[in-house]
């Protein structure tokens, strides 16, 4: 029989959208963009099932759950992609490659930066679980048979105890007690960079309708410059 160990007190340590099953289950599950019956995922043997929305907090929220519990020896990463966030490649390229300058290494999404967990969390991830990947299934009845598939190939409880790790969602109450600016979310930089965008788009049409509009007057001004010195030479020659 395979060893098991208690999760940490309180596990799973970080909210979210999930659902928690059997705790000693070496199976965690993550939907991705699908809103699948997660707990009926759980009933058929995982731990713990969820979506991932975004490819930094949503991923960091996942690890968290992970190393604290260390009985999830594997991830099935199944449902639909998240479009711009790819929260699934993502996913996968940070437990490959890990993270470089705080952006997973490899990771296509638009915002794919880590925050909160430390290089000794990421290792811990690596080195405690599988990433089994079954991507654009939505299929519960092939999902439930991959589980089960897993539970057969039980390692047992990762060797080290769990690993606690805290995941902040916003900056606002450190930054009010430490007087330090705090790093933006990956939502709010995302947002901050879409709004700079249309900020210099509106800059560009502005200098372009000055631009047309300057065009415009000069025509209009010339034209009636031509017109005023047209009629000064027709008077100068009548009067001759």
């Amino acid at each position: 029989m395979v060893e098991k160990k208690s999760p940490a007190s309180g596990w799973p340590i970080v909210q979210g959208d999930f659902h928690t099953g059997d705790a000693q289950s070496c199976v965690g599950v993550v939907t991705m963009g699908s809103h699948l019956d997660e707990q009926g995922i759980c009933d058929a043997g995982a731990a713990i099932a969820g979506s991932c929305k975004t490819e930094n907090l949503g991923l960091e929220k996942i690890i968290a759950n992970v190393i604290s519990n260390p009985n999830i020896r594997f991830i099935l990463c199944c449902g639909t992609e998240v479009k711009g966030h790819l929260s699934g490649q993502s996913f996968i390229a940070l437990h490959e490659g890990g993270v470089s300058g705080g952006k997973i290494v490899g990771a296509q999404g638009a915002i794919p930066f880590i925050e909160n967990l430390s290089d000794d969390a990421i290792s811990r991830f690596q080195e405690q679980i599988e990433i089994v990947n079954i991507m654009e299934s939505e299929d519960m009845g092939a999902i439930k048979a991959k589980i089960d598939e897993l539970k057969a190939r039980d390692p047992g409880a990762f060797g080290a105890e769990p690993m606690i790790v805290e995941v902040k969602e916003a900056g606002g109450a450190a930054e009010e007690a430490t007087g330090e600016v705090q790093p933006l979310s990956g939502e709010l930089a995302l947002v901050h960079a879409r709004m700079k965008v249309i900020e210099r788009m509106v800059t560009d049409i502005g200098y372009r309708n000055k631009f047309a509009a300057g065009v415009y007057s000069g025509k209009i001004e010339g034209l009636m410059i031509g017109l005023i010195v047209s009629f000064v030479i027709l008077g100068f020659i009548l009067l001759g």
